[in-house]
């Protein structure tokens, strides 16, 4: 009998969140990717873990993970989209907010299956195409929100962000004075799962891989949100701008971005 996708991936998210929850506040080996883009042992250990259960599983289907697969659409027909700690500046820093993201995509290129564990909340959020979203085995669905003033917004800000911070800025200042209030807590697939289960309204984004968005993008999707890029094109994980909504406050949000100059917009 061939293995569920999605049983897998839930085992295989939460061994990887052990390693994880039982290293957060212990002294860690950090080196630096660039200035603000860090990587530890343990983000390295739950890669390897992680790989290793799914080529166990699942050998002819391609990996396309944070820290050594390589970063280039899969060839195959299947192909596996891996954070194995999304949240690392966090987890470097003791804060209990991290997790592990896995997503399959299909011959299409649709994402079919989607995990984000949370090891130090123990929540997983999990999702089939077709089969609605869920947090620990309960349905969720996005919020009701139809007003962004009224909106809890949730962001983050890509690795150039001291090169181009009044770019980026710019964003922040027009949803901080039109939205109800706005967060930032650095990890990309908790805040589409967030959104995903109501706790956040809406969530945009610069300069992400396929392996920070493709679980949260399946998730946010069967849980009736809607995602896109910056213009309310169809969102592609490869792509650099995303935006995920409660579905009745889509159109409005993008309003504002579409406010913002486009001599000053980017293809970041």
């Amino acid at each position: 009998m061939n293995a569920s996708p999605i049983v897998v991936a839930r085992a295989i998210a939460r061994e990887a969140g052990g390693l994880i929850a039982a290293a957060l506040g212990g002294r860690r080996t950090v080196e630096r990717k660039s200035a603000v883009d860090l990587v530890t042992e343990i983000d390295r250990a739950s890669e390897r873990l992680i790989i290793e259960g799914l080529r166990a599983a699942f050998p002819r289907h391609d990996i396309v993970a944070e820290e050594s697969a390589p970063a280039r659409r899969g060839t195959g027909t299947h192909c596996w989209y891996v954070d194995p700690l999304d949240g690392t500046t966090n987890f470097v820093h003791g804060l209990p907010h991290c997790c592990v993201s896995l997503a399959l995509s299909g011959p299409e290129g649709a994402i079919e299956a989607a995990v984000v564990f949370d090891p130090c909340k123990d929540e997983l959020f999990d999702a089939v195409r077709g089969g609605g979203a869920r947090l620990n085995g309960a349905s969720i669905r996005t919020s009701v929100a139809a007003k962004l003033d009224e909106a809890l917004l949730v962001t983050g800000f890509p690795y150039d962000r001291r090169e181009d911070t009044e770019f980026y800025l710019k964003y922040f200042e027009a949803f901080l004075k039109r939205s109800r209030d706005l967060r930032r807590f650095g990890s990309a697939a908790l805040d589409l799962s967030y959104v995903a289960a109501g706790r956040f309204d809406g969530f945009w984004e610069w300069g992400l891989k396929p392996w920070d968005t493709a679980a949260g993008w399946l998730i946010v999707e069967e849980a009736g949100g809607r995602v896109t890029d910056f213009d309310g094109g169809p969102y592609d994980p490869w792509s650099p701008r995303i935006l995920a909504t409660a579905p009745s406050l889509h159109d409005e949000v993008l309003r504002v971005l579409a406010s913002i100059s486009r001599n000053d917009r980017r293809s970041v």
